[in-house]
């Protein structure tokens, strides 16, 4: 087996083919004559692993897989140059749809709640980690849970991490995220969405949001929190300090992979031991860089790279 010594090893429970296209329009009842159709690796985990080994650094994907879509996912990453450690599930992986309505430019974003999860199967992936994380940088939970994973999964992961002395960082939302910080991870990355859920709060200006994220540092939830606010940039808080940054000015083609894109760049830095707010700045340029690639693509090198300089990373 490939050695995963100083690798992010990102976790992926309900990963998926993503299917993209393009129509004229979007109406109800006619048929929808649609362009060729873009078929990529789609889940939280695997999107974190793809731009860490993009930017140079050392990602591999762990993930359940089941069916022909299961073994395309799984090609699909090793060809890219991933480490993919896929364990098999009797039921099929999942497949999501975006089209994108050229006469608006608005995207139409279709996701299946996918397969089934028995306990031998969900419990596998817990074991994976456990196996290796004597080896491991970091460990990055990323994205829903499948029907059949209980809502304390990402919770057991984050005590067993904390156990071994590994890093979590976590991505998710809803009771999944809320039962994981109340065990406590590394780093988590909510938006205001998924911070304004959480808190129950309604979290309406910029004192708000940054109190319910000081929050999370200051009762021992995270060590780092980094909330993403859109078109209005970013907030990382930890113990140390708190930095801000703007967005950055670019033309959108498409959402899709924003966030992971920042979280990938984010533990990339980290993993070159670079300081918090130097990591931050990456972490913005790859958000942004990745609303230039159109369906659902991620940030490409080369734009993250071009983009770095230009973020303003202020203390807050």
């Amino acid at each position: 087996m490939t050695s995963l010594a100083g690798t992010a090893l990102c976790l992926t429970m309900n990963p998926s083919v993503d299917v993209s296209t393009h129509t004229d329009r979007v109406v109800p009842a006619d048929k929808l004559r649609c362009g060729p159709a873009q078929r990529d690796a789609g889940g939280g985990g695997l999107n974190v692993a793809r731009v860490v080994h993009r930017l140079g650094g050392r990602g591999s994907a762990l993930f359940p897989a089941g069916g022909a879509a299961g073994q395309w996912l799984t090609q699909h990453l090793e060809q890219a140059g991933l480490f993919a450690h896929a364990l098999p599930i009797a039921q099929d992986t999942r497949e999501n749809f975006t089209v994108q309505a050229q006469d608006t430019g608005a995207e139409y974003r279709f996701v299946l709640p996918g397969p089934t999860l028995t306990e031998d199967e969900w419990q596998a992936n817990l074991d994976a980690v456990d196996q290796w994380s004597s080896e491991l940088s970091f460990v990055v939970a990323s994205g829903s849970l499948p029907p059949g994973v209980p809502a304390d999964f990402y919770a057991r992961l984050a005590r067993a991490a904390r156990q071994r002395g590994v890093r979590l960082v976590l991505d998710s939302s809803g009771p999944a995220l809320a039962a994981a910080l109340q065990a406590g991870v590394f780093l988590v990355k909510p938006n205001l969405r998924e911070l304004r859920e959480l808190t129950g709060l309604p979290l309406a200006t910029a004192v708000e949001w940054r109190a319910a994220a000081q929050a999370l540092v200051d009762h021992g939830q995270a060590d780092v929190v980094a909330l993403t606010l859109g078109d209005r940039g970013a907030l990382l808080l930890s113990r140390d300090g708190a930095w801000q940054a703007e967005a950055l000015p670019v033309e959108v083609a498409s959402s899709v992979g924003a966030g992971d894109s920042f979280v990938g760049a984010l533990v990339w830095s980290l993993q070159q031991g670079d300081p918090l707010p130097q990591a931050f700045s990456w972490a913005v340029a790859a958000g942004s860089a990745a609303l230039l690639t159109p369906g659902t693509g991620l940030c490409q090198p080369q734009d993250v790279r071009r983009l770095q300089p230009l973020v303003q990373v202020i203390a807050a």
